[in-house]
């Protein structure tokens, strides 16, 4: 069925959304779904409670919450142990995350968290993932400022001389650090290059202490970066967001204000992509 826009032009209906699409209000939300979605989340966050832990600790009656676990039993969203007499997210759920997985892209979901941050920052925004001991830069969103860094999809940098690079860096366990290192040795490209694994590695541990990451004209003279890391479901770090800029306008004095934005919109994506914080290096 089509209606007319104010203009008097035919405007073709929807599809996939009834009349009253906008209509938030509690006539256009189903109670009971609400609430047995409130207990998954729940259950989601608090795995293996009991029935009655569940019920006093979300403030439902025990009758409520058993038939809302047993309806998700039966979808397998949830299961039950009964030698521990406790409740778990069950099989299913991760399938049907696992396929909201497929179907995002990370530099789509990147987009407008990187546009965000120009904005935010003033400097040119970027993503970019590990490529087999490089940062492999996938999109970036360009400042205004007449002097900017420009990394088109597609380019290269070493890990070690790269924001974003020791970002994902400080991100892997020893082992797969070790693995990296022992690809070559650490190339010099301007005098604040670290090239000394252990300086390195010093560097890596204030990275993981204060959630970003700082290149300080270590890859090319003149500029500097921000950068913070971007995980995935298990926690690992996958990709790296990251500012650059001119020194002239990314002074010493400059990073506190440039890496909370930074560290926002890593955190930003990772939640756009179903990711989670990482886990305490042991």
């Amino acid at each position: 069925m089509e209606t007319q826009d104010n203009g008097g032009g035919p405007v073709r209906k929807t599809r996939g959304r009834p009349r009253g699409w906008d209509d938030k209000t509690s006539q256009n939300t189903i109670k009971s779904l609400d609430r047995a979605m409130e207990v998954f989340e729940y259950l989601s966050e608090a795995q293996g409670k009991t029935l009655t832990a569940i019920a006093s600790e979300m403030g439902q009656s025990p009758a409520t919450v058993y038939r809302v676990l047993v309806t998700l039993q039966g979808r397998g969203l949830v299961e039950f142990d009964a030698e521990e007499q406790q409740w778990h997210i069950g099989p299913r759920a991760f399938v049907i995350g696992a396929r909201f997985l497929r179907r995002t892209s990370l530099v789509d979901r990147a987009r407008p968290i990187l546009r965000k941050l120009m904005e935010a920052t003033g400097e040119t925004a970027n993503i970019g993932i590990a490529q087999e001991g490089s940062v492999l830069f996938l999109s970036q969103v360009e400042t205004h400022a007449s002097i900017r860094a420009f990394f088109p999809p597609g380019t290269l940098s070493p890990l070690h001389a790269s924001g974003i690079g020791k970002a994902l860096l400080a991100g892997m366990d020893d082992a797969r650090l070790q693995r990296v290192l022992a690809l070559g040795p650490l190339t010099a490209f301007t005098d604040q290059t670290i090239t000394d694994p252990d300086a390195l590695r010093r560097d890596l541990q204030t990275v993981r202490t204060q959630g970003f990451a700082f290149d300080n004209e270590e890859k090319n003279s003149g500029m500097r970066c921000v950068a913070a890391p971007v995980h995935d479901v298990t926690g690992e770090a996958i990709a790296g967001i990251s500012v650059s800029g001119p020194t002239s306008r990314i002074s010493a004095g400059h990073i506190d204000r440039l890496s909370r934005p930074v560290i926002e919109a890593a955190q930003d994506l990772t939640a756009a992509i179903g990711g989670l914080p990482p886990q305490p290096h042991g």
